[in-house]
């Protein structure tokens, strides 16, 4: 009885143990699939907000609309122009490289013939019946039979040559195809080019038109006042709604961003044109700061954080959202391109927008804001330096 007791009970200790180091992966399991359900509903209940903020600002407002769609079009253009110099210049190298392949084997060619041609020569002097002469006249049957294998060996590295020669052949005629197929490739990226920048131009036209309709109709201040206070309105709209969002998702926070006033980097290299609390025009104050910059000059995260809003918003143009965690946002605005998806994790330093002037503006310029609880804080006490 014992003798079966004891196997069962060894059985039952390695289930156990087994169970044991099986739970913490199940539970690492478990927790990938919340996170991933969370993070589900964080992008769907910020892509609501996104369509509400949309109908509300944008839709309702036919200036708005149409600067929206040259700016973005212009963007996809901007970006298909990228992808296409980045295809251009891989078509190119490829080309490079085959043709300093094909030149390889030209000379491996010449110098295959200049053998042959020498060996050919060495093979008329010495004449056709040069073999059976030897074979006659020799009267040591050792040294015909080394001979003989002397001529064998000339033989077959004639016929190696040979098959060289035609091998290079083969290769070159293989590498003058891939090269002609490498030149159309790179007249139809050429073709492309030159239509993307035609669609570029046109959207260019496009913005400039609209721009011209927004000044006349703003005209007045009062008139200029109103489409700021709207566009303000829209921004805070769209900022409590967001609010509401990360409270019911919040973000793991290693590094608490309050912490770091005072340490952080400017998220972009420039001169400040506008600070927190100047009044702009129109009579409403600045809750950021305005920095020049270059265009398509990369926009950096402040910090750590998630990505919770990138769309093209009124007043800002295209605007990235970073929620840090703690009630703390910060917020990137007129930029030409954004690099990060809502939800996406950012660290920080890492670039999330490329700068531009999106939103209506006339030159390349960075909106940046930083929000606790929904409130605008003067950002420059949160850098180590006092310009960018």
């Amino acid at each position: 009885m014992t003798g079966i007791i004891e196997p069962m009970f060894c059985t039952w200790r390695i289930l156990v143990l087994a169970a044991v180091m099986a739970a913490p992966a199940l539970a690492t399991a478990a927790e990938t699939a919340q996170t991933e359900a969370q993070l589900s509903a964080v992008k769907a209940e910020i892509e609501r907000v996104r369509r509400q903020v949309s109908r509300d600002q944008v839709e309702r407002d036919r200036l708005a609309r149409e600067l929206r769609d040259a700016e973005l079009t212009a963007g996809d253009v901007r970006d298909g122009l990228e992808e296409l110099k980045r295809k251009r210049a891989q078509a190119a190298q490829r080309r490079v490289e085959l043709a300093n392949e094909k030149a390889a084997h030209r000379s491996a060619l010449v110098r295959e013939r200049s053998a042959l041609a020498g060996q050919l020569r060495t093979a008329y002097m010495i004449g056709s019946e040069e073999p059976l002469k030897l074979l006659l006249n020799q009267k040591d049957p050792a040294r015909a039979g080394r001979m003989f294998a002397y001529y064998s060996y000339f033989g077959r590295a004639r016929a190696g040559q040979i098959a060289g020669i035609a091998e290079h052949v083969t290769q070159i005629e293989s590498l003058e195809s891939r090269l002609e197929a490498q030149d159309r490739e790179l007249a139809g990226l050429e073709e492309r080019r030159r239509a993307q920048l035609s669609r570029l131009d046109q959207a260019r036209e496009q913005r400039s038109a609209v721009l011209e309709r927004l000044q006349s109709e703003s005209a007045s201040r009062v008139q200029s006042l109103e489409r700021l206070k709207a566009q303000k309105s829209g921004l805070e709209k769209l900022l409590r709604e967001l609010k509401r969002t990360i409270d019911r998702f919040p973000i793991d926070t290693r590094t608490a961003f309050g912490g770091l006033r005072g340490k952080l980097t400017w998220p972009v290299s420039g001169s400040l044109t506008a600070r927190f609390g100047e009044t702009r025009a129109g009579g409403v104050k600045w809750d950021g700061v305005m920095i020049a910059t270059e265009r398509g000059a990369q926009v950096r995260a402040v910090s750590r954080g998630r990505m919770v809003y990138a769309d093209w918003l009124p007043g800002l143009g295209l605007l990235a959202i970073v929620d840090h965690g703690e009630g703390y946002l910060s917020l990137y605005g007129h930029n030409d391109r954004l690099f990060k998806a809502v939800g996406e994790p950012v660290a920080a330093g890492e670039a999330i927008a490329a700068a531009g002037d999106s939103g209506g503006g006339s030159r390349p310029e960075l909106y940046f804001e930083i929000r606790k609880s929904g409130h605008p804080l003067d950002p420059q006490p949160w850098f180590r330096t006092g310009h960018p």
